[in-house]
Order: structure tokens, then C-alpha cells, then sequence
């Protein structure tokens, strides 16, 4: 490589970071003033570094096969903080690549207009904020916090107003407020995050959070705290039917109960792009099912659709949680009592069985098993399945991949084709399930599919995913079609 090269390069790259660099107070505007939530290809942008923007660029030559660079995105950006546009969410990648083969001969200013359509001159009159009540604050907990407080900034939206837990012994709230800041997996929380002691609150972000301590939901008055109307996010797993949970809605201030565990009984059980559409107004409780259901239904709707599943096995390989033991000592469960760093655990799940609460069309069609294995986060479904009709690996992994960029579930199915990639590259994937198209193997119409999943933050995204639809703060997202 010549000197020369070498300069093209390196200005190259500055005039991509330059541009990133005047991308980021845009970004920052329309989303706080505007309530305009950007996305590049599904991948955040909000609240994100110069480094951060442009591996969100890079990302699209790995799923559409072409570039789109910000030279593509940041006129996009220009025009729509000039548009009265308000409350949506906007994909300026698929926007960039849409433009590329459907412009028609119209500029670039024209061709956003036409997209948006409807969504000019919006009225931002949309209500108040939505109260959300944490109860409980573990792992799912915290990190619905911290998606919480991360898409505050535009208001009018779902306001995380007060975190109920038992009190601990010692310096309670600052050991709470410590846990919310720092993640030995999810990283440091983005952001400033104080404590205040003498009110019993946390404040992240400008979003001041109070602290209720309680050893039942029947000892609060959530009326006392100025919180009405609120959507309660049961992530305690303690109850999980309708006797128990419906404890909540007997709280002044509580509309409706979420409940982040599969829920038993006639509770509804929610798995966001597959069957939110049979909530109803009259439900007050309901349930976002499990990680592992959240995981593997979109991809088996898809399967089923495009190609009828027979029958088929569910294998997970999951993370082990805080239900096992550190090292080994009583359990009431079989096997979970051997300690969960040092062993791969075999157990039960009822991930298959729950399948059909969403998709009844798989009923009685699916068995399944889980293997707990020594890592803390991430985890992954293998999709053993006899489908009705012969298949190819080049087919099933082409249509996965258009499942990921153009379908309706393109927020729960996301696609990787690498041969290096390992369970810690999908920490933070906001996606229900990521398809592993190298590990894809066909056998006539025998299928495996391995699917990965970060069973804390994806599945987190999910449960807020269905929190907005409860609390109607929903926004159309654009381009409508790609």
C-alpha cells in the first residue's frame, strides 16, 4: 500500500467521523423535542458515541450487501428537523437504501415527504406521561430500568415513577443505586445517577425515581406518591397467577399488571410481534411469557409459514440464573441444587408447551428440554425440526435473513452469518432471537436452526415493547415498507 493510500484512507474516515460528530446534536434534538426516535436498521442511535454511528453504518453492508454511509443518512437527518414531524420512529438506513431504488426521479427532500406522509404536521398534544412501577429490581428489573430512564428523554412516554423492593440491611439505597450503575455484564449504566437519602429516591437522568419499600403490594397507596393510572412490571417472579398478581391491582394508582415470568392459569401470555394483538382493553393482568418462548417463537411463526412445521424438539442451552445454587447445596429443584458455575445442568422448561399460547397452530407439535451451562448471560435454542416439504440450507437462510430486514417481526428476528461469532457478541442485542445462519443444517425437510438470545436485554426490550402498547404510547415507525 502507497503513502498515498494510506492519507485517502485516514481522511476518509475523518470525514466520516465529522459527519457522525454534527449527526449526534440532530439525533438528540428530534428525539427530545420532537419525540422522533431514529434507528439505523433497527440499531439504536439515540444517546450513542461517533464510533457507535458509524459501526451502526457498517452494519448494513452485512445484512442488505451494500453500503450505506453517512454521507447517505445525515441529509436525511437535515431534512426531517426541518419537517413538522412528531412522534414516530424513523429508520434513516432503510430510508437511505429505499431511496437508493424508489426515488423515481424525485430529490431527496421529496422523496422523505412523500414517505412520511401523515406523520407531518402531527399535532404533539398526546397526553401525559404513563406511570410505570418497578416491582421488584433483579436483573430483568434493573435493566428495564435503565431502558426506561434511556428513552425518557422526549417525554410524553412511559415514566418509570417508583421501584418497590423490601428493604435490606445496611445502606439500602445506595447499595440499590450502585447496582443500577454498574453491570458485570450489561457495562455501566448510561448516564448521571445520584442518590437522594433523605427522599428515598434515586435520580438517573433527571428522572427522579423513588424507592418504596414494602413487603406486599397491599401496603402501598401509590396515590400517596403522586402516581396514577400506572402500569405495574411484576419482575419478581413470587406470583404468577391471577390470585396473587391481581394484589396490585387492589393499590390506589394501579391500572394494569405485567407480569415478566410465564403466567399460569387463563392469564394471557404475551409474546410481542406474534400475539399482542389479542390484548384487550378488559385485560388488567398479563404476561410477557419467557425469554425462551420470546426467543423462538418468531422464528417457528416464520418456519411455519413459509414452509409447515411437522413436528420438532426445542433444545435450549441457557445461561444459568439466580434461582441455582453458587456452589452446591439444597434445592428444591431436581439437578439445580449442584453449583451452577461449575456444571452444565440439565432441566426442565416449558418454553415448547408455551409456543402454543402464542401460536396455537404448533400446538402438541413441539417437545422440549434446557441444559443450564456456566456463562452468565446469553443463551441459545436449537430448532430441531421436520418441516413438509424439502428445504435447502441457501434457502432457509435466505428467507430468515428477508425475515430480519422486511418482515413484521424484523424487531424480534435478527440474522447473522458469521463463522466467529460467540455468545458474548450478542450481549445487548435488543432483537427476541438472533438465527445463526452458519450453524444452519438441512437435511431434506429436517431442519436445525440454532438461534441465540440475550436472555436479559432482549427479552427486556420485549416486555417494553408490549408496556407501550398497554400504556397506548405506540408510534408508527417509517418507511412503512422496504
Amino acid at each position: 500500500m502507497t503513502q498515498d493510500m494510506r492519507d485517502t484512507c485516514l481522511q476518509e474516515w475523518m470525514e466520516r467521523e465529522t459527519i457522525a460528530e454534527s449527526m449526534i446534536p440532530l439525533i438528540g434534538g428530534l428525539y427530545r423535542t420532537h419525540n422522533v426516535i431514529t434507528s439505523l436498521y433497527g440499531r439504536a442511535i439515540i444517546n450513542r458515541s461517533v464510533i457507535d454511528i458509524l459501526k451502526a453504518h457498517r452494519f448494513v453492508r452485512h445484512m442488505e450487501k451494500q453500503e450505506v454511509s453517512v454521507q447517505d443518512t445525515f441529509p436525511i437527518l437535515q431534512i426531517l428537523a426541518e419537517l413538522d414531524v412528531n412522534r414516530v420512529h424513523v429508520d434513516i438506513g432503510r430510508l437511505a437504501v429505499k431511496f437508493r431504488t424508489e426515488a423515481n426521479g424525485r430529490d431527496l427532500r421529496a422523496f422523505v415527504t412523500d414517505e412520511l406522509g401523515d406523520a407531518i404536521g402531527q399535532s404533539t398534544e398526546d397526553g401525559e406521561n404513563r406511570d410505570i412501577v418497578l416491582y421488584g429490581f433483579g436483573r430483568i428489573g434493573r435493566l428495564l430500568a435503565r431502558i426506561l430512564i434511556e428513552k425518557s428523554g422526549g417525554g410524553r412516554g412511559l415514566r418509570l415513577r417508583a421501584i418497590v423492593v423490601r428493604r435490606g440491611k445496611g445502606d439500602d439505597l445506595v447499595k440499590r443505586a450502585s447496582l443500577l450503575r454498574r453491570d458485570s455484564v450489561h457495562g455501566t449504566f448510561r448516564g448521571s445517577l445520584s442518590v437522594d437519602e433523605e427522599n428515598e429516591c434515586l435520580i438517573a437522568n433527571g428522572n427522579v425515581i423513588k424507592i418504596i419499600y414494602a413487603g406486599s403490594p397491599t401496603e402501598i397507596d401509590y396515590a400517596d406518591y403522586g402516581i396514577k393510572n400506572a402500569l405495574v412490571i411484576d419482575n419478581t417472579g413470587v406470583w404468577r397467577d391471577e390470585d396473587g398478581l391481581s394484589q396490585h391491582l387492589k393499590c390506589n394508582g394501579v391500572a394494569r399488571v405485567l407480569l415478566t415470568a410465564p403466567g399460569k392459569g387463563d392469564i394471557k401470555n404475551i409474546v410481542y410481534g406474534i400475539n399482542n394483538g389479542d390484548i384487550a382493553e378488559t385485560d388488567k393482568i398479563l404476561s410477557a411469557a419467557s425469554c425462551t418462548t420470546n426467543a423462538i417463537t418468531p422464528v417457528l411463526k416464520v418456519m411455519n409459514d413459509q414452509y409447515g412445521i411437522v413436528s420438532g424438539h426445542v433444545e435450549t442451552v441457557h445461561s444459568y440464573t439466580n434461582d441455582q445454587n453458587l456452589i452446591d447445596n439444597y434445592h428444591s429443584g431436581d439437578r439445580r441444587g449442584r453449583s451452577a458455575p461449575l456444571n452444565m445442568v440439565i432441566t426442565e422448561t416449558g418454553a415448547a408447551k408455551a409456543v402454543a399460547k402464542a401460536l396455537p397452530e404448533l400446538k402438541g407439535k413441539l417437545t422440549g428440554n434446557a441444559i443450564r451451562v456456566p456463562t452468565p448471560n446469553v443463551s441459545m435454542a436449537i430448532l430441531s425440526l421436520n418441516l413438509s416439504k424439502d428445504v435447502s440450507v441457501d434457502d432457509v437462510n435466505e428467507y430468515l435473513r428477508e425475515a430480519s430486514l422486511r418482515s413484521d417481526l424484523h424487531r424480534q428476528i435478527d440474522w447473522v452469518n458469521s463463522p466467529e461469532v460467540v455468545s458474548t457478541d450478542f450481549v445487548g442485542n435488543s432483537h427476541a432471537g438472533i438465527v445463526d445462519a452458519k450453524a444452519t443444517i438441512v437435511n431434506g425437510n429436517h431442519a436445525n436452526l440454532y438461534v441465540w438470545y440475550d436472555n436479559e436485554y432482549g427479552y427486556s426490550r420485549q416486555v417494553i415493547r408490549i408496556a407501550h402498547q398497554l400504556c397506548g404510547v405506540e408510534y408508527p415507525t417509517y418507511p412503512v415498507k422496504n
